[in-house]
């Protein structure tokens, strides 16, 4: 038996979907999909993509993720739990509620920890590339060099506390951690502010043939030049299940392509995937983020790639043009 949190989220849903697809089904699913929630930006709108990204997946059952706390608490999970794979967490980079990052993401994910580990039940676990902050310490998963992340938001903060926890409870040749970078792809619907630029801007590329990037405030990068290292969601989820048939092999790793791209980049790519000519206004960055902004970001994959993991990545090019796909057919974006 499988456990997924986070399972209606944006990863959480697409690694449900292929767990069906491979023919798992005996699946217990965790998420939150009270339309009270106040960290809902759009309410009932929200919460109803969220269920849609359970739409046709098959599972045994869904909990609440305060009800499975619960459970985990109380030790009355089944005993025939063959792994967690614990993705549900808040993402927001702009949320400043230490104390929700402190209970949601950190010490949720040490209550899941301590229980799988007491029963030798695999784990893993999401992590994120907003740990390595400014990239002024690199982004190596080299597990000597974690402690010097210093990430740049609370979000970050929360995940990296985490990977220091695994670290010092000596669980890191036992679990295994993803530092996500810039995922995009289906199943994101629900994130509002957080969506990836190409599903905030898609509409008005249509519709307008225009979209707007942040200005660049270092002189070492054009507008347009900064760069991430983006990564679809289906070669993400390929690595997640990587992990899932290989139970043997535990530790820290990145999940992204090794290969940084524009904004430039991504925008010439959604113009060309919807067919128009690339028109791009640079807009002011607000300064409440200039501090914090990401420049450059680019994932070592050398040891994923040791670790077994040959898989190529889907071009960003390509990537954008399936994408499109998805979002034409969902017009309330």
């Amino acid at each position: 038996m499988i456990v997924l949190t986070g399972a209606a989220g944006f990863i959480g849903s697409c690694i449900l979907s292929r767990l069906n697809q491979v023919g798992s089904k005996d699946i217990l699913i965790v998420d939150h999909l009270d339309d009270s929630d106040s960290l809902q930006k759009s309410g009932q709108v929200e919460s109803n993509l969220k269920k849609a990204n359970l739409r046709n997946k098959e599972y045994q059952q869904y909990f609440d993720k305060k009800d499975f706390l619960k459970l985990v608490l109380a030790d009355k999970l089944p005993a025939q739990i063959d792994f967690i794979l614990h993705i549900g967490a808040c993402s927001s980079t702009t949320l400043q509620d230490a104390r929700y990052f402190r209970e949601n993401n950190f010490e949720y994910s040490c209550h899941l920890a301590k229980w799988a580990l007491a029963r030798n039940v695999r784990f893993i676990y999401a992590s994120s590339a907003a740990t390595y902050g400014d990239g002024s310490c690199g982004y190596s998963d080299d597990h000597t060099r974690i402690r010097q992340c210093k990430p740049l938001n609370l979000y970050g903060e929360s995940k990296q506390k985490f990977d220091e926890w695994v670290l010092d409870n000596a669980a890191v040749d036992k679990v295994v951690g993803l530092k996500f970078f810039n995922v995009f792809g289906p199943n994101e619907y629900h994130k509002g502010d957080m969506r990836s630029v190409i599903a905030k801007a898609y509409t008005k590329v249509v519709e307008e043939g225009k979209m707007a990037l942040f200005k660049s405030y270092r002189k070492e990068f054009a507008d347009g030049e900064q760069q991430r290292d983006f990564i679809y969601v289906k070669d993400a989820v390929d690595i997640v299940m990587f992990f899932v048939e290989h139970p043997d092999i535990h530790g820290i790793y990145n999940v992204g392509t090794g290969k940084a791209r524009s904004w430039n980049d991504l925008a010439s790519a959604l113009f060309s995937a919807v067919g128009q000519r690339p028109n791009i206004q640079y807009i002011d960055m607000p300064e409440a983020i200039r501090p914090r902004y990401q420049y450059f970001t680019q994932a070592e994959m050398e040891k994923l790639q040791h670790s077994g993991y040959q898989k190529p990545f889907t071009e960003l090019e390509d990537a954008i043009k399936d994408y499109v796909k998805y979002l034409s057919r969902h017009t309330y974006l």
